[in-house]
């Protein structure tokens, strides 16, 4: 927290600030022109940019209700938090933008009733389409990049180039690994390394988490 000379009425005295200034005046009793006022310090909110994996492989039904879970419960405190909220989907050839950056509850909530699944998985358009959104859209926010998925892709390029370009923008990112099945590859915590991101499991996808 800071002070200022005030340009109109003052919200919040800054009282050590005030004495200071009289005393430096070597005045004995504060004048309208010691004071000063309180400057408090905003702190940024977060734009977190979900990027879902919404192909038709194993478990996309029980992926997009944690997701859907998730971008709700952000936003139920985005106004005190001064946070925003943007979910980016891929499936089949590419990727979309499926909420805007809101702190809306009710939009988010229209939106994420009808999302298409189903089909193969272009994970380099996902991660690519959701920090270009990061970048473009975060304004005075601070952008973190929330991927989900099991690490494979079955459409589009290699992903590696991608993710290695969310660590080159040093976009602060997490990774949560939604592979299911006795046997486990591991794609998405490769990825979250080639990412520089952290990495959490599709149970630790809570909003306690992402904060």
């Amino acid at each position: 927290m800071g002070d200022r000379v005030p340009d109109g009425p003052v919200a919040s005295l800054a009282v050590g600030a005030t004495v200071r200034a009289a005393a430096a005046r070597g005045a004995a009793a504060v004048d309208v022109e010691d004071v000063r006022e309180a400057v408090r310090e905003q702190k940024a909110g977060n734009l977190v940019v979900l990027a879902v994996d919404a192909s038709g492989s194993m478990g996309v039904e029980r992926r997009m209700e944690a997701v859907k879970g998730a971008v709700v419960g952000l936003l139920l405190d985005a106004y005190q938090r001064r946070d925003r909220v943007a979910l980016v989907t891929f499936r089949d050839e590419a990727a979309d933008v499926a909420l805007r950056p809101t702190g809306s509850v009710e939009v988010a909530q229209a939106r994420l009733r009808q999302l298409p699944t189903g089909g193969r998985t272009p994970l380099a358009a996902g991660i690519t389409a959701a920090l270009d959104v990061a970048v473009r859209h975060h304004g005075e926010h601070r952008p973190l990049l929330v991927v989900v998925t099991d690490g494979r892709h079955t459409s589009g390029p290699d992903p590696t180039e991608a993710a290695a370009a969310v660590r080159r923008r040093g976009v602060r990112a997490v990774v949560v690994d939604a592979e299911e099945g006795r046997t486990r590859l591991g794609l998405a915590r490769t990825l979250a390394g080639t990412m520089g991101a952290t990495y959490l499991t599709l149970s630790e996808l809570t909003v306690e988490a992402l904060r």
